[in-house]
């Protein structure tokens, strides 16, 4: 049997990043884009899985909904990006800076019911992983810094994905069953909001050891074979996987392989079960 299985090749749905029109940008100034970064798209392709871009939805009539979407994929990756605006959790911005994209935010929430309510795995990554909180009822620190009194930088604009900080991982959790006797392991951070309030499917599966910054989560009762799968984690595993072919990550660093082949597993799982 082919690595792809004897189904075929997962296809695999990645939200969309978004940019407005901005007649500053050199490139495609009134445009408005949609797109994905190269290291995600080849951290699942990688895998042998087919890998498609989740367009926002259009209101035309014979345009396709996000369910009809989720209906030809296999599983749905929530990607990184900017921040979640505060009115999607109930807040008011407490800087303009840290406004948000709402638009990408209803869609994102959208996408996340609909994969949930057809039984499609989702795995959110950094801003992913706060929407995915915030979808299910939680809540967000619009500033790390200025709301936890956190002075450990969670985000560094100069060293970007190489800043970094250690995870620990909760003792008893699926996330710590990858990684059979490690409890601390070196992570990237390239955010400043993260989860406040846990929302109540959530559970709580690495913490920073530092700061208690809630590091990943996993919807209560997730596993390949269960109903709905979903989990989150805060750092970026495409980074660190593309950094391992070049050589570039310290001996510490949380492999991302696991993550992604019990996601992969759970997006076969959901196949089998439909077929």
């Amino acid at each position: 049997m082919s690595p792809a299985g004897a189904l075929g090749r997962l296809r695999i749905g990645l939200s969309a990043n978004v940019l407005d029109p901005d007649p500053d940008r050199r490139f495609y100034p009134r445009s408005h884009l949609v797109y994905a970064e190269d290291s995600m798209t080849r951290l699942f392709a990688r895998h042998g899985a087919l890998v498609f871009v989740v367009p926002l939805p259009d209101d035309a009539p014979a345009a396709p909904g996000l369910d009809e979407v989720v209906a030809e994929l296999d599983a749905v990756v929530l990607t990184g990006g900017a921040d979640i605006a505060p009115e999607t959790y109930g807040e008011e911005p407490l800087r303009p800076e840290w406004a948000g994209q709402r638009t990408r935010d209803v869609y994102e929430i959208d996408l996340v019911r609909a994969a949930l309510d057809a039984g499609k795995p989702v795995l959110g990554i950094c801003r992913g992983h706060q929407l995915l909180n915030v979808a299910l009822g939680g809540t967000l620190w619009q500033d790390i810094a200025t709301q936890t009194g956190s002075d450990l930088g969670h985000r560094s604009q100069e060293r970007y994905h190489h800043n970094r900080h250690d995870v620990s991982l909760v003792e008893g959790s699926a996330l710590a069953a990858l990684y059979p006797g490690r409890t601390r392991a070196s992570v990237n951070s390239v955010h400043h909001q993260a989860i406040a309030d846990v929302a109540p499917s959530l559970v709580v599966e690495a913490t920073c050891p530092i700061d208690g910054v809630v590091e990943a989560v996993r919807l209560a009762g997730s596993a390949p074979g269960s109903d709905r799968w979903a989990v989150g984690v805060q750092w970026h595993p495409e980074f660190d996987a593309v950094a391992d072919t070049e050589g570039a990550l310290p001996p510490d660093a949380l492999d991302a392989t696991p993550i992604v082949e019990e996601f992969l597993a759970a997006a076969r799982h959901a196949r089998e079960r439909r077929s």
